[in-house]
Order: C-alpha cells, then sequence, then structure tokens
C-alpha cells in the first residue's frame, strides 16, 4: 500500500506527480512502440507498456479500495526484490529497442 503513503505523506500535489510520472512513462513507450522498426520492437514495448499500466492501475484501484487486494506492486516504487528485477529488465529491453528504431518521432 506504498501509493497510500506517498499520498499521506506528500499531499494530493505528490499523488497527482506520481501519476503523471507513470502516465509519461507510458506516452513514452507508446512513442516507442509505433516508431519501431519491425513488428517484434512494437510488439516489445506494447507488452511492456500493458504490463505496466495494469500493474499501476491494479495497485491504484486496491489503494482507494476499489477493487480486492491482489498483492500488486507499484511499479518502481513498491519493495518487491522480484517485481524491481523484471521491472528493470523490461526497462533494459525497452531501452535495446529505443537505440535501434527507425526514427525521431517526439
Amino acid at each position: 500500500m506504498i501509493f497510500s503513503i506517498v499520498c499521506e505523506e506528500t499531499g494530493i500535489i505528490g499523488a497527482f506527480v506520481l501519476i503523471f510520472l507513470f502516465m509519461l512513462l507510458m506516452w513514452r513507450l507508446c512513442v516507442l512502440a509505433l516508431s519501431c522498426r519491425d513488428l517484434e520492437g512494437t510488439l516489445l514495448c506494447a507488452g511492456i507498456m500493458a504490463h505496466m499500466a495494469i500493474q499501476v492501475i491494479l495497485n491504484i484501484a486496491v489503494v482507494t479500495n476499489t477493487i480486492p487486494n491482489t498483492g500488486i506492486t507499484l511499479p518502481f516504487v513498491s519493495y518487491g526484490g522480484t517485481s524491481v528485477v523484471f521491472l528493470m529488465g523490461e526497462m533494459g529491453l525497452a531501452l535495446s529497442v529505443s537505440s535501434h528504431r527507425s526514427g525521431r518521432i517526439a
């Protein structure tokens, strides 16, 4: 329940900043997926974006008591050893796709 702690400590401004940063990351992954040279890179970036977006949405929904507790961590914020390792691996894959993309969009 790290999102509730962030909201408690930093208020609504901190919550909006954290949500904005996640939205910015999702937008950049979407731009990267759209500017890939091949279908494999597009699908890889879209999958990473979907995985992270689902984690963020589910975690915030659990904290706001919209859905029952699922135990899904908030990406890059919650302390979950395996979760952080896989998220860092996904970001490494996205950076690798980014270095091989065709054009400079945005």
